[in-house]
């Protein structure tokens, strides 16, 4: 029973290599051809060089006692000839696979980032709050890159190292059968050293992960200018950089300690090889002085001896780093192998064309899969197309939640959402999310020109489209625009060549133009005029109240003197709605609103 299932887990570890050579196709057919035919024509050359060699040798002793010197001398002079042609194919076939070699292995690292960042796009965003989840990227960042080539290069090691065994065997078993099982005996030890510590440092590895991830955090704080400001005003430098050293010390120091281990286990292993090899050698001195061997037959089988111990050797190796390629194969699947948790229908719903009766949260609740606390406790509320419904709250109340529902990057946990009475969980998402345009208070700054900037919000269009300056003037972001260098060209940011630099409310006007541009029948704008000053955030929420022309809008913000203009306002406390109405009929509930309201109007008085 146990050897059934042992033989059940190697063979479904086997079957892990045939996705990554087909991805290592995948990447470049006509490479991984030309790959294939240079390594099958290297792992001839050495068998018929050794060959020539030995018939070479042959030739020399034959001088030594035939009478028919200059026969042997053109014989001698064509198999150096031949030699030397095989020497220069030699040279030829490796200045080749050099350029294969890189050509191919550069493919492969393009074509496995791509899946990458294609099962990342792919990944709900729930992932994105997961430490494991970027534990697993981690792993699979480090092995895409090379793990499926290093397969494809084990494997063909292994054709050319077992068809040298294989000659090899045939001239040692010609001399006497005993040499093959010294061979075999003494490869062994590092053999099992090999695999054996191939487990421990996948282990070590996976272990190491998160130590890893943290040194990495640091060391890109230290050189990014997210955080560039703080670390000098509050003189971070010298603490973060310690704590990096201290975290790399720890990997370093275990990482040493385990190769050395290894090291010396395979130093025991090579010294044992080394015995059975020297016995061996003294074997065929032996025949050689006192038995029947020649001179060519002595470096026939001292090469033979010294190949097919490097080749079964290489074998061994090959299957032991083949091994090592499955454990490590693991943590590249184990991130490729991710499933959306958002369940796409089997037959969607299309989208209605014209909203009607509107958005309706139904009862919604809400738990975030890493935490015990509840974001949002039985939502109820209306959004009618060409009305514009505000959410105020203090921080962490669930108003941005609620949004992410809405846009569907999480599903309830209790509850539905629905448009015109069609359940979100009925539309496909890409088509939900392409009618509902959002600025989030985190948005995106993109280190593309200003045009670029705006146009991301709708790729449909063309880039040089006269929408993309229409969005600029409604959110303000045209006069910003047109006051850089290039205009509408200019590069955004300090990370490129003749990037510009904006400042915090300039980059708002440029997302708020994003949102603008989409052409959507929901929009929503989270806290999208926090950096602008009060007469800019008027300007803005002015176009964008004569704008909206049918789209149900939702409005965040803090600031209760913008909100105002709302159709209805719904105040959320701890995850839940606690007042709604009109802006009037909540100054005469005179409840939470109110309160917050005075509050802030006593700072403008």
């Amino acid at each position: 029973m146990f050897i059934g299932k042992t033989l059940k887990l190697k063979i479904q570890q086997s079957l892990r290599l045939l996705p990554a050579l087909q991805l290592v196709w995948q990447s470049g057919r006509s490479w991984t051809i030309a790959r294939i035919v240079i390594l099958v024509i290297q792992s001839t050359l050495p068998l018929l060089s050794l060959y020539l060699t030995k018939l070479l040798i042959d030739t020399v002793s034959t001088s030594l006692i035939t009478a028919d010197k200059t026969t042997v001398f053109h014989q001698g002079v064509v198999l150096i000839v031949i030699a030397g042609a095989v020497t220069l194919a030699t040279t030829l076939c490796n200045s080749l696979a050099e350029v294969v070699n890189t050509a191919q292995s550069q493919r492969l690292t393009d074509y496995m980032q791509s899946i990458l960042h294609a099962k990342s796009i792919e990944a709900d965003l729930e992932y994105y709050e997961n430490a494991q989840y970027y534990d697993a990227l981690q792993r699979a960042q480090q092995e895409a890159p090379y793990r499926p080539n290093q397969i494809l290069n084990h494997l063909a090691q292994v054709g050319q190292n077992g068809l040298s065994l294989l000659v090899m065997v045939g001239l040692l078993l010609s001399l006497h059968w005993g040499i093959v099982g010294i061979l075999l005996v003494a490869v062994i030890p590092a053999v099992l050293v090999r695999s054996k510590y191939a487990q421990i440092i996948y282990n070590w590895q996976r272990k190491w992960t998160p130590i890893e991830r943290q040194a990495t955090y640091l060391g890109w704080m230290l050189t990014s200018d997210v955080y560039a400001k703080e670390i000098r005003l509050f003189n971070l430098g010298n603490l973060f950089s310690e704590r990096f050293r201290h975290l790399r010390r720890q990997i370093y120091k275990e990482s040493l300690a385990l190769i050395t281990r290894r090291s010396m286990a395979s130093l025991v292993a090579q010294a044992i090889a080394g015995i059975f090899i020297f016995a061996v050698y003294a074997f065929i001195l032996y025949q050689t002085i006192f038995g029947t061997l020649r001179l060519g037959d002595l470096v026939l089988y001292q090469q033979a001896l010294q190949r097919g111990q490097a080749a079964l050797q290489g074998l061994l190796g090959n299957l032991s780093s083949l091994y090592e390629d499955n454990l490590f194969l693991a943590n590249l699947y184990e991130f490729l192998d991710l499933k959306p948790k958002l369940v796409e229908p089997l037959h969607p719903k299309a989208i209605p064309q014209a909203i009607k009766t509107g958005i309706i949260f139904d009862h919604v609740s809400f738990q975030y899969s890493t935490t015990t606390r509840q974001a949002l406790f039985d939502i109820n509320l209306t959004i009618r197309p060409g009305e514009v419904v505000a959410l105020v709250g203090e921080n962490g109340s669930g108003k941005t939640t609620l949004i992410k529902l809405l846009c569907r990057l999480y599903d309830p946990t209790t509850g539905n959402i629905t448009i015109d009475g069609i359940d979100l969980s009925q539309f496909k998402t890409t088509e939900l999310r392409r009618q509902i345009s959002v600025i989030f208070q985190d948005y995106a700054k993109y280190h593309l020109t200003a045009s670029e900037n705006i146009w991301l919000g709708n790729i449909d269009i063309p880039q040089d489209h006269e929408d993309v300056t229409k969005a600029a003037y409604r959110s303000g972001a045209d006069a910003v625009i047109k006051s850089l260098p290039q205009g509408y060209d200019t590069i955004l940011g300090k990370l490129f060549d003749q990037g510009e630099e904006l400042s915090i409310g300039q980059w708002q006007k440029i997302a708020l133009a994003r949102a603008f541009l989409r052409d959507s029948q929901i929009i929503v704008l989270d806290e999208p005029t926090s950096a602008l000053d009060p007469k800019a955030e008027e300007e803005v929420f002015q176009k964008f109240r004569q704008l909206i022309n049918g789209q149900a809008a939702i409005l965040i913000s803090h600031r209760l003197s913008t909100v105002k203009m709302a159709d209805c306002i719904y105040v959320m406390e701890h995850g839940r709605i606690v007042e709604n109405g009109t802006h009037e009929e909540l100054m005469q509930l005179g409840a939470s609103y109110a309160h917050l309201f005075e509050t802030q109007a006593q700072h403008y008085r």
